[in-house]
């Protein structure tokens, strides 16, 4: 009795779901059109659009060759877009935001820096005008940076006709600089054997200056060999998430609503535990979800070609634990809740905070080290997590096996709470 009831239930949302053709609709479209943005926008190495270059705009006030090198250098790096400009017009192009850093290298720079390159004093400064909502660029421009000014630097100071008379200048007062005589005698020993080497060197073979003493071979860790990362399968997995818990808002107003309308309270009165009538709800929202989760990934499949590179089984029980948890997260919305539209406020700021913490709107490395340990209580971070060691990853059955509890405990979680909470009628 207690089962013919349950399907009879799942079969009544099961129509009122497919019945509702705008609805059924938007339920599969608006999680793949967002999850194809987000892909998009962060397509990995296999991605086909060329990396974004951040806008830098360079002041060279100075016009020496110590700063034309530079100019030369930011210019031809393939991690910018710069622009030679006047400082008036690059202070106007940071403050409207067309431009993330401008460097103003100011007059007598190169001097300076030749003389400071030896004595290690009276160093000049590079002035940073940048974007204050674009910290994180700002690191990247002064690293990036740094390696072209020292190159510049000690290019001209070794081998540059400015370099003789820098050696030259630094020899002469040699004398006041605050050394030991140990320290005197070796750096006058330096600089006259670096003065001999650039009065005998040949123009055509001046040395480059100084760079990175090293090579850098990247490669990914991905599933398998010359597989590349595809971004889709991460957004995917995130926003189909995030619309599974927004489908569970759903299911816990209209629950509220037919409470409203005295429904539930004429349901208790058929021979039907109140158990069955939970589960029959828990059932058909789990399916719902997991249709609408499918669905969205059989599109990632044929249209991105996302694939299941991990075990086929552990995807599987990863998505029904999933659906599951979001089906008895509405449940549990709809015990705690008062009025629908009280509730939906509130639901819908726990659902974006879940999806935040759980990583599948920014990756959670960027998150304080705090907060990284918080999200491992936040149901969504084990799920997103879950879909991409079974996807792009790779991963085993046995790394499905940890994010599944988990899920499966949130679901029985929520699921007891709703039992003990739930009201049947309106107070």
């Amino acid at each position: 009795m207690a089962l013919t009831a349950l399907v009879a239930m799942v079969r009544k949302d099961l129509q009122l779901f497919f019945g509702d053709r705008r609805a059924l609709v938007m339920s599969f479209a608006a999680p793949i059109a967002i999850a194809s943005f987000f892909g998009a926008i962060f397509p990995g190495a296999g991605g086909s659009g060329e990396p974004a270059r951040i806008p830098v705009r360079i002041v060279d006030a100075d016009g020496s060759a110590i700063a034309k090198a530079i100019v030369a250098g930011v210019q031809a790096d393939r991690n910018f877009k710069a622009t030679l400009s006047a400082e008036a017009e690059a202070r106007a192009a940071v403050w409207r935001g067309n431009a993330t850093v401008a460097v103003i290298i100011p007059k007598g720079f190169g001097a300076a820096a030749g003389a400071a390159f030896f004595a290690g004093r009276d160093k000049p400064e590079l002035e940073l005008l940048y974007d204050p909502s674009r910290g994180a660029e700002l690191a990247m421009v002064r690293g990036i940076l740094t390696e072209h000014v020292m190159q510049a630097v000690s290019k001209e100071a070794f081998t540059g006709a400015s370099g003789r008379r820098i050696i030259g200048d630094t020899l002469n007062r040699l004398d006041s600089l605050p050394l030991s005589p140990e320290d005197r005698r070796a750096l006058r020993e330096l600089l006259t054997s670096v003065q001999d080497f650039t009065n005998r060197a040949s123009p055509a073979v001046a040395a480059p200056g100084l760079s990175l003493p090293y090579r850098v071979r990247e490669e990914p860790i991905v599933a398998r060999a010359n597989a590349q990362y595809n971004g889709y399968a991460h957004s995917f997995a995130g926003m189909g998430v995030q619309f599974l818990l927004f489908a569970a808002v759903d299911l816990g107003i209209g629950i509220l609503l037919e409470r409203q309308r005295g429904l539930w309270k004429r349901l208790r009165s058929a021979p039907v535990s109140r158990h069955t009538l939970l589960a029959g709800k828990a059932a058909s929202g789990t399916v719902i979800a997991l249709l609408t989760l499918l669905v969205s990934f059989g599109f990632a499949m044929l249209v991105f070609g996302v694939r299941i590179e991990g075990s086929v089984i552990g995807f599987f029980a990863v998505a029904i634990a999933c659906a599951l948890m979001a089906s008895t997260f509405g449940l549990f919305l709809a015990a705690l809740g008062n009025t629908p539209g009280a509730t939906r406020g509130v639901a819908i700021l726990a659902t974006l905070l879940m999806v935040m913490l759980g990583g599948a709107w920014v990756p959670t490395f960027v998150f304080p080290a705090w907060l990284q340990q918080l999200t491992v209580v936040v149901p969504t971070r084990w799920a997103v997590d879950g879909f991409d060691g079974m996807t792009w990853r790779g991963l085993g059955l046995s790394a499905a096996v940890a994010p599944t509890l988990v899920l499966l405990a949130f679901a029985g979680l929520f699921g007891a709470l709703a039992v003990v909470r739930f009201r049947w009628e309106e107070r």
